[in-house]
């Protein structure tokens, strides 16, 4: 028996392969468009508000200096913050005093400044800088602030003289009645006339050993009995280190007045400065307790302070000579041992 196909079946099995052949080159046709398309980036992703003048972004790292920045870094900020676009005309405003920087007579601040320190460092009484300045609040101060730190020509920096020499203050001199010192004695008409006795040579105290400054007068002597422990050394020391004990007399080396008397200058301890003329003040520093204020009038070998170690690892009396500002060595002016 012969068998003859079926022309009907072989026609749908081309029919079928033809349509999915037409599914296959329309997918590839699509995923070929796909690929071919750009890839723009949805615009949302693009957007971000707009700055806001003056507006300072927190957590920005160029909004602030990171935590333990130096005050002088973060004094700087101003200054970057007035150059961008769009900052406060406010904030380029110069410090007071600065188109006197870099002047003869002017101080520029810097970190950790005080007017106490200021003053040493000129060799002023650091009122006379407060006043000269127009500050009235000398605890507040700012890093590149520039001081007038020399005197107007309108006025001129006096010592105001102590009292006149040979007289020692709170100890009254003798006196003797003017009627006694005036009349002529009238001697007693029995007694024989005595044989002038020699004169009585008094009795020496004990001797200071004094030196006198060639070009201002002012003579020095020594503000402790103790030896010198640390010589001058314009890196490591600005005067002398005098050893001693607790309680012993710190006296004046000079004549002057006292213009600080306190301990609100870091590493000096209770310190009293003393200004003797124009030119020179002296320090005394690490006492343990202060016997004069601010403004006391002051004679040579007078006690001001007793000495200690306030803010020093032993006692000892650190003592400076500063001429215009300038630690010298007290060695040059103070009388030979």
């Amino acid at each position: 028996m012969t068998v003859h196909p079926n022309p009907m079946a072989g026609t749908s099995t081309a029919r079928w392969r033809d349509r999915l052949r037409l599914a296959l080159l329309l997918g590839a046709t699509c995923t070929l468009a796909a690929c071919t398309t750009a890839n723009h980036r949805a615009p949302v992703e693009e957007r971000q508000p707009p700055p806001r003048t003056g507006v300072t972004v927190v957590g920005t790292p160029a909004s602030a200096p990171a935590a333990g920045t130096p005050v002088a870094a973060a004094a700087s900020a101003p200054a970057a913050a007035a150059s961008a676009p769009g900052a406060p005309a406010d904030a380029a405003k110069p410090l007071p005093g600065a188109e006197n920087a870099g002047k003869p007579g002017y101080y520029t601040v810097k970190p950790g400044d005080t007017m106490i320190r200021i003053g040493l460092e000129s060799g002023q009484n650091w009122r006379d800088i407060a006043r000269w300045n127009g500050i009235d609040n000398p605890n507040v101060l700012e890093v590149g602030q520039v001081l007038r730190v020399a005197p107007p020509p309108s006025e001129a920096v006096t010592v105001r003289p102590v009292a006149p020499p040979g007289t020692v203050p709170g100890r009254p001199l003798e006196t003797r009645p003017a009627d006694a010192a005036s009349a002529p004695a009238t001697p007693a008409p029995t007694a024989p006339p005595a044989s002038p006795a020699p004169a009585a040579t008094p009795v020496p105290s004990a001797p200071t050993q004094t030196a006198r400054d060639p070009e201002e007068g002012i003579v020095w002597s020594w503000p402790a009995a103790g030896p010198v422990v640390t010589p001058f050394d314009d890196v490591r020391s600005k005067g002398l280190a005098i050893a001693g004990r607790a309680g012993d007399p710190v006296l004046a080396a000079a004549d002057g007045r006292v213009v600080y008397a306190g301990s609100g200058l870091r590493g000096y301890g209770n310190l009293v400065i003393v200004k003797h003329s124009a030119n020179y003040l002296t320090a005394y520093a690490h006492n343990q307790s202060l016997l004069v204020r601010e403004d006391d009038a002051v004679r040579r070998g007078q006690r001001i302070a007793e000495m200690g170690s306030s803010d020093a690892e032993r006692v000892q009396l650190h003592f400076e000579i500063r001429r215009q500002g300038k630690p010298i060595d007290p060695a040059r002016l103070l009388p030979p041992r």
